[in-house]
C-alpha cells in the first residue's frame, strides 16, 4: 500500500503513527487531530501488512465508532486500495456483548440473552423491592441502582458486595443485588454493567477463551482512556497481555466522569502495567485560536493532580475572549440573543447551527430557552428535553393547573398515575382549598403547599445525580413562580411559552437542522462550533456547589470549565450575573475563579470596564 497518506500528519501525529508495536500513550490535547492519529494508525498497521482481522479499536460511543469505520472507508475509496474486511471497532459494551454471545455459554449466559435498558433494570429493581417488602420512598430505586452499577464497574459482583457493604444503606444494596441479579438471571437477561463484568469473568473462568481474543486481537486502540473505569481497564489489559501492542489515546485534562465511575489515574496505572511504555503528546490543536487556547490553558494549568499538555496552533490569534457581567439572568440572556442576532447580521454566511450555549445544570435552560422563544430564534437542547416538557415540571405543573381549574380532567389523569397515595394526599389538600380564592394566595406559596401535602419531591433522592437535576429543574420552576405571584398569570405565561416554540425542523441547504444548540458542558464533550457562550460563570454554580470543599471535585470543574472554553473555534463569550434569580431565590453571586484565572491579554475589557458597557449591548 502507499504510504502518501502519511503526509497529511504533522511531526507529533507522525511518530505516534509510526510507533508499532509495544504499549503506548498518545496523550491528545483537545483539538489536536487525536481521530485522524487513531484512523491513520489502523490504516498504517494494515499497509504494514497486519491482518484487519487482528486489529481491535474501543470507542466509548457508538458515534465515534461510525465516524471512525465512515473514515477508513473514505480513505480506501479515495486511494483505490482494496479492502476485503476491516478492523473490529465497537464500544467496549458492543464488543462484550459480541464475545458473551460467542462463549458466554461457559459461565451459564444464553446465547440469546436479552440486554436491559434502564426502564427494564428500573423494573427488576421494584421487583426486588417488592420481594423484600421494602418502601420505594425509603430507599430509592435509583440509589440502589446507582450503586450496584458502581459495585459492577468496580467488578464486585453480587456474591462479593456484602462483604464490602458499609452502612444500613448498603447492606439494604446487598440485599437488593442478589435479588435483583436472580431477576435477571430468570429472565436470561443481563444490563449494561454486566455486560462488561461476565465478559471479565469468563476471561478470568476460561483461559483457552482468553487466549482465543489475544490471539485474535493482536493489536488494540482504546480511544477515551481517562474514561475507562475499574471494570473497562482490566479487560483491556487482558485481552492486550500476550502482544503488548496495545495503544490507548487520551487527555488528563478532558476528565470529566468521575460520577459515571470515570478514573483518569488509569493512564498513569497503564505505565505501571505496562514496562517499556512509549508516551506521545499530540499538543497541536487545529480547532481554537491562540488566545482561546491560552485562556483555557491559563484555567486548567491551575490543576496540580494530573499532567497538563500545553496546547498551541499555527491558526490566528484570534479574537479577544468576551467577558460580560449582566445585571440579572434575564440581562445575561438578551445579551446572549443580541449578541447572535449582531454577528449573523455582520456575517450572512453563518448559520444558527454555527452557535452553541453552554450551561452547568440543565435548570439553567429554562431563562435561555425563554429568551430564544420570545425572539423567535430555533433552538435545540442536546441531550436533553426542553424545560416545560421535563417530566417533573409536568408533574407539578399539573397539580397547579387542577388548582386552578378543578375541572381539568387531563391533569387530573397525570396525577392519578402518580400513585393512589400522592393522589389522595392531594385531593385532602384540595379540600383545604375549597371556598378560597387562589388568586389571593401567590402562585410560589401554593406550589410549596402542594409539593408539602403531597410528599412529591420525597420521589427524588438527592444523591443521585438525575435526581438531583429534576429536583433543580423544580426549584427552577419556583423562580418562575416568583416572578408571577398570580397563579392565573403563572399559568398563561406557561401555556404562551409553550405555544410560542418554535419546531427545530428548520434546516439548511444540506438539510442540516439549522438551530443554535443549548446543552450542558459534560454534553458538549467532543463537539465544536465556531461560536460559543459558557453562561452562568459564578462561583456556586460554576464551579458547583458541590465541588467546592472537595479538592478533586474542584479539579474536575476546572477540567470541565477547560472542556467547555475549548470547544470555540472562532469566538467565546464568558457570562455572568451580578444577581440570579435561581432556584426560586433571589442571589447575589461572585464571579467565577475560572474567570478570575484568565490572562488580561487574551479579554477584550476587564470586568469593571464590562459593568458600564452594559447599555450598549442591549
Amino acid at each position: 500500500m502507499n504510504q502518501d497518506f502519511l503526509k497529511d500528519l504533522n511531526k507529533e501525529q507522525l511518530q505516534a503513527v509510526l510507533q508499532k508495536d509495544g504499549p503506548m500513550i498518545i496523550l491528545a490535547g483537545a483539538g489536536s487531530g487525536k481521530t485522524r492519529v487513531l484512523t491513520y494508525k489502523v490504516i498504517y498497521l494494515i499497509a504494514e501488512s497486519i491482518s484487519p482481522f487482528n486489529i481491535l479499536m474501543v470507542t466509548f460511543t457508538n458515534k465515534a465508532a461510525k465516524e471512525m469505520k465512515e473514515r477508513m472507508q473514505k480513505f480506501f475509496k479515495k486511494s483505490g486500495e482494496e479492502v476485503f474486511e476491516f478492523p473490529s471497532i465497537s464500544t467496549f459494551h458492543a464488543l462484550c456483548a459480541k464475545i458473551l454471545r460467542i462463549d458466554g455459554e461457559k459461565i451459564g449466559i444464553p446465547k440469546n440473552f436479552l440486554i436491559y435498558d434502564s426502564q427494564d433494570q428500573k423494573d427488576a429493581i421494584k421487583e426486588a423491592f417488592n420481594l423484600l417488602g421494602l418502601s420505594i420512598k425509603e430507599y430509592k430505586p435509583s440509589s440502589t441502582l446507582a450503586t450496584i452499577s458502581q459495585a459492577k464497574n468496580e467488578l464486585i459482583d453480587e456474591t462479593k458486595y456484602p462483604s464490602f457493604a458499609r452502612g444500613h444503606f448498603q447492606e439494604i444494596v446487598s440485599k437488593v443485588y442478589l435479588l435483583y441479579q436472580k431477576i435477571l438471571k430468570e429472565n436470561g437477561a443481563l444490563d449494561f454493567d454486566d455486560l462488561i463484568l461476565k465478559t471479565v469473568e469468563l476471561l478470568k473462568q476460561n483461559p483457552e477463551v482468553l487466549e482465543k481474543y489475544q490471539n485474535k486481537f493482536q493489536y488494540i486502540l482504546v480511544d477515551e482512556y481517562q474514561d475507562t473505569n475499574h471494570a473497562q481497564y482490566l479487560l483491556t489489559k487482558m485481552l492486550s497481555a500476550k502482544w503488548n501492542n496495545i495503544c490507548v489515546v487520551g487527555d488528563f485534562s478532558q476528565s470529566i466522569y468521575s460520577f459515571r465511575g470515570a478514573d483518569f489515574l488509569n493512564l498513569s496505572k497503564f505505565k505501571e502495567d505496562f514496562k517499556n511504555t512509549k508516551t506521545f503528546s499530540l499538543s497541536q490543536n487545529y480547532r481554537s485560536t491562540q488566545k482561546i487556547l491560552d485562556g483555557a490553558s491559563s484555567v486548567i494549568s491551575k490543576n496540580n493532580g494530573h499532567p497538563v499538555l500545553k496546547l498551541w496552533t499555527e491558526n490566528k490569534m484570534g479574537e479577544d475572549i468576551i467577558v460580560f457581567e449582566a445585571i440579572n439572568e434575564q440581562m445575561e440572556a438578551e445579551f446572549i440573543v443580541n449578541s447572535i442576532e449582531k454577528i449573523k447580521y455582520d456575517n450572512p454566511n453563518l448559520n444558527f447551527y454555527d452557535f452553541a450555549v453552554l450551561y452547568r445544570t440543565n435548570a439553567q435552560s429554562r431563562a435561555l430557552e425563554e429568551i430564544f422563544i420570545h425572539r423567535s430564534l430555533p433552538y435545540i437542547l442536546i441531550g436533553g428535553t426542553r424545560f416545560y416538557e421535563r417530566k417533573e415540571i409536568k408533574d407539578v405543573l399539573a397539580y397547579l393547573k387542577v388548582i386552578s381549574n378543578p375541572k381539568d380532567k387531563v391533569s387530573l389523569k397525570r396525577l392519578e398515575k402518580l400513585g393512589k397515595g400522592k393522589f389522595t394526599k392531594f385531593l385532602d389538600f384540595q379540600k383545604t382549598l375549597e371556598g378560597k380564592d387562589v388568586n389571593n394566595q401567590t402562585s410560589i406559596s401554593i406550589m410549596e403547599d402542594v409539593l408539602r401535602a403531597t410528599d412529591y419531591l420525597l420521589m427524588y433522592d438527592e444523591k443521585d445525580d438525575e435526581d438531583l437535576g429534576r429536583l433543580e429543574n423544580i426549584k427552577e420552576l419556583k423562580s418562575v413562580a416568583v416572578s408571577f405571584p398570580n397563579l392565573g398569570e403563572f399559568l398563561e405565561n406557561v401555556s404562551l411559552i409553550e405555544q410560542e416554540y418554535i419546531p427545530d425542523h428548520i434546516k439548511d441547504e444540506n438539510g442540516k437542522k439549522d438551530a443554535i444548540s443549548l446543552m450542558t458542558l459534560h454534553a458538549a464533550k467532543g463537539l465544536e462550533f465556531p461560536i460559543v457562550f459558557m453562561v452562568g460563570m459564578e462561583e456556586g454554580l460554576f464551579p458547583h456547589s458541590r465541588s467546592m470543599m472537595d479538592k478533586n471535585e474542584l479539579e474536575e470543574e476546572r477540567r470541565l470549565c477547560y472542556v467547555g472554553m475549548t470547544r470555540a473555534r472562532e469566538k467565546l463569550f464568558l457570562t455572568y450575573s451580578r444577581k440570579r434569580l435561581f432556584f426560586g431565590q433571589k442571589t447575589s453571586n461572585i464571579v467565577s475563579r475560572f474567570i478570575l484565572e484568565l490572562p488580561e491579554i487574551t479579554l477584550q475589557k476587564s470586568l469593571n470596564q464590562m459593568t458600564n458597557d452594559i447599555p450598549e449591548y442591549l
